[in-house]
């Protein structure tokens, strides 16, 4: 399994079982290392970071810079239906998992 898919995984299944600053941290080695590529993938990947952030803080009772965090996700998610990528199924997943969260 590629470093890439295996961070993907532990995102999902720290985001699944609440543990949002993990998810967070799995998915920043990602980013981290491609954060100066203009490359939409790399947007989304940031948007993701930036729900499992606003995680964090609603469950810290920080309701507004949540919303605000969560605003930037949102920003970043429509990018999906433009990025071609090898991970594109798991970034469908994992709008789900995020979904299904905030409802």
């Amino acid at each position: 399994m590629s470093k890439h898919k295996e961070q993907l995984e532990l995102f999902i299944q720290n985001l699944q079982s609440e543990n949002f600053y993990d998810a967070h941290e799995d998915l920043e080695v990602l980013w981290y290392e491609r954060r100066f590529e203009e490359s939409d993938e790399v947007k989304l990947i940031k948007g993701f970071i930036n729900a499992s952030v606003s995680f964090e803080l609603r469950k810290k009772g920080k309701i507004e810079a949540s919303q605000k965090v969560w605003n930037n996700y949102l920003r970043y998610k429509d990018l999906i239906n433009k990025i071609d990528s090898q991970h594109v199924e798991k970034y469908h997943q994992i709008i789900k998992v995020i979904d299904k969260i905030n409802s």
